[in-house]
This record gives structure tokens, sequence and C-alpha cells, in this order.
């Protein structure tokens, strides 16, 4: 079975920094990965995506400038490393992974299977 768990979520102040990681099941191959957030009573919204040779990457405007996704295909995970951060930012993370062989960026949440359970990322002032 996938499995996609993220970890590193927290609280942070306005203008700090926050690293989160996401552990892909090796069981599915080349595939492209993705974060999303979600605050309560609102649709998840994409967030990064990075496809598989990490040679690519695609934002939200909304985090283009502070956010940074990157991934080692040997440990079979994905960063995001989240500077910069603003109480907007706070939401729930979740990390995503594509079908195997797709391995192309997308900010479309139908385009992948796989999902973490999330993980919380609060900033305060």
């Amino acid at each position: 079975q996938v499995q996609v768990v993220e970890s590193g979520g927290g609280l942070v102040q306005a203008g700090g920094s926050l690293t989160l990681s996401c552990a892909a099941s090796a069981r599915t191959f080349e595939s492209a990965m993705g974060w999303f957030r979600q605050t309560p009573g609102r649709e998840r919204k994409f967030v990064a995506s990075i496809n598989w040779s990490g040679e690519s990457t695609t934002y939200a405007d909304s985090v283009k400038g502070r956010f940074t996704i990157s991934r080692d295909n040997a440990k079979n995970t994905v960063t995001l490393q989240m500077n910069s951060l603003k109480l907007d930012d706070t939401a729930v993370y979740y990390c995503a992974q594509r079908p195997s062989f797709f391995t192309e960026t997308s900010n479309r949440q139908g385009d992948y299977n796989y999902w973490g359970q999330g993980t919380q990322v609060s900033v305060s002032s």
C-alpha cells in the first residue's frame, strides 16, 4: 500500500522559517510530488510541486520567492522549506504523490492519488 507521511509542522512567529518533510512510498516509481494546504471551512489549495527528477518546480503565486520544494529520490523524501512566513500561511499542509510514471508537476488535486494525513503549521504575530 502506498503511504505518504508528513512531518515538521509546528508553531512559528511571522517572519520565521519552518521545514516540512514528506516520506513517500518506495512502491510508487518515478512520480511527481506536491504540497497543498487547507484552512478550516475552505477548500484545499495548491502550494508547490516538483517533478520526478527535481529539475522542474511550480509554485502558487502566494508562496513564490518564499517557499522552496526539493526532493531526494535516494531517500524517497520531499522537503518544503518555508521562509518569511506570514499569518496567512497558517494551515494544515498535505503532501501528495502522483501515480507511478506521472513524472511532471501539477497544481491540480485530482492528479494526485496518494495523500498524507497532514501536518499543522501555525504562524503567530
